[in-house]
């Protein structure tokens, strides 16, 4: 009787949990929309071809693109979204942002990484990481700065559903010589340095570190080539980029100086961020080993968002003067690389909101910022997609829209090629398949073969 009774009592015990289950797994399968959807628009930019397609129509199965051509038949059964005069593009990645960073430019160079905790700056990553997929970034690389590994965490809560956000490419602590990249800090602040980065001194902590960072979770190593203080030695960046490479993982170094370019450059190193040290003699070399250069110059209009730093007015001036000249340099070292045939990825290193901005729009204008540099619509376009993808290795899943590729689609209003400012009008946003931000039109079932 005894043994009948556990029996029903188990029976009973789980048939509470397939009512409590079965519904909320139905409903998950309801949430997660359609298996065959049909993005159709006026104009498509596949991430490569500077011609524009027409008429077009993106075909997509659960998360995967199956076919983009022009007047594509759609199958019966297949829900449609028309999206009318649209232009559709790959979605947008950014190489080199900060999403567990945030200072406020009200205040100055209050760092973040003091005032909060790794875990607050994952919850802040949380709410950035929304804004920057709200206008059609739908993967980035977190470039460091992001304490002990929150940036993971962020990458893990976004992949398995738990917050929705881009996808991330993770540096976890970036590689730097001693001090980080602080100034000299009081002897009670020095774990600060621990916290975001990891120093290292010689060839062996060098591999050390790299074996670490990837155990840690890293999809790339960041590497810091001078802070003003120290710099890494090109036999360290050698040893991290064979190492880096043995784990198939990229390799960006954040250079300020010629010493340390031409180090990273000597080394085979994958990036070179920022890129504000661009002697003549490292441009060659970056071509041919097709070293990508991320610029993070922004615009000389930015330069006017110092009004809302601190200071009297004539600080305000001469802050603004010394903005516009360091990036008019900028732009002039820019077409120079791109001259010589370097390769461009877009990078906006943007970790501040200024006033009425989100961190999507910031980031966007630095996008923009790349035309004024002197880059083609075209060129511009295919940094943020296909040339960014290929820097981070994903260029097999994303970075164009084609068949196999991950369906992760954004819509602008009117034509990038003729105006880049239309990237500021997104109308949609679909990442791994599913629907960010909804067109206004209302979708359908195409019941019979459309053509």
């Amino acid at each position: 009787m005894r043994a009948c009774w556990r029996s029903l009592s188990l029976r009973v015990l789980w048939g509470v949990v397939l009512a409590w289950w079965l519904p909320g797994e139905a409903l998950a399968q309801q949430s997660a929309g359609p298996s065959k959807v049909a993005v159709r628009a006026a104009r498509l930019f596949d991430g490569k071809n500077a011609k524009l397609l027409t008429d077009a129509v993106v075909l997509v199965e659960a998360n995967r693109i199956k076919a983009v051509g022009s007047k594509l038949a759609i199958p019966e059964g297949t829900q449609v979204i028309d999206l009318g005069d649209v232009t559709l593009l790959p979605g947008l990645i950014d190489v080199h942002s900060h999403l567990l960073l945030s200072d406020n430019i009200a205040l100055g160079p209050e760092l973040t990484v003091s005032r909060l905790s790794t875990a607050e700056r994952a919850l802040l990553g949380v709410k950035l990481g929304r804004e920057v997929l709200e206008v059609g970034f739908t993967m980035v690389r977190d470039a460091g700065n992001s304490g002990v590994n929150g940036d993971v965490a962020l990458r893990d809560a976004i992949q398995k559903g738990w917050v929705e956000g881009p996808r991330i490419s993770a540096c976890t602590r970036a590689l730097a010589p001693h001090g980080g990249q602080f100034r000299r800090l009081q002897p009670d602040a020095q774990g600060l340095i621990e916290q975001e980065y990891v120093t290292i001194a010689g060839a062996d902590e060098a591999r050390r570190a790299v074996r670490q960072a990837v155990y840690d979770g890293a999809d790339c190593i960041k590497v810091i080539g001078d802070n003003g203080h120290n710099l890494l030695s090109e036999e360290e960046l050698k040893v991290i980029v064979e190492e880096a490479h043995r784990m198939k993982r990229p390799v960006a170094v954040h250079t300020t100086t010629d010493e340390s370019i031409r180090a990273a450059v000597a080394a085979g190193v994958d990036s070179i961020e920022h890129g504000y040290s661009l002697p003549e003699d490292v441009l060659a070399p970056m071509a041919r080993k097709r070293i990508f250069l991320v610029p993070t110059y922004g615009s000389v209009e930015m330069c006017e968002e110092i009004d809302a730093m601190t200071g009297d007015e004539a600080m305000k001036r001469m802050r603004r003067e010394r903005c516009r000249n360091a990036i008019k340099q900028g732009h002039a070292q820019f077409r120079r690389a791109v001259a010589a045939g370097v390769r461009v990825a877009m990078g906006s290193d943007s970790y501040t909101e200024p006033p009425g901005k989100t961190r999507g729009d910031s980031t966007l204008a630095y996008l923009l910022a790349y035309e004024e540099a002197g880059l083609s619509a075209v060129d511009v376009l295919r940094a943020a997609t296909s040339s960014a993808a290929e820097l981070l290795r994903v260029q097999d899943r994303l970075g164009s829209l084609e068949a196999g590729k991950l369906a992760d689609v954004i819509a602008v209003q009117g034509n990038p090629l003729k105006d880049l400012s239309s990237l500021k009008q997104v109308r949609f946003v679909m990442k791994d398949g599913k629907v960010v931000v909804a067109p206004v039109e209302k979708t359908g079932q195409v019941t019979a073969p459309a053509h």
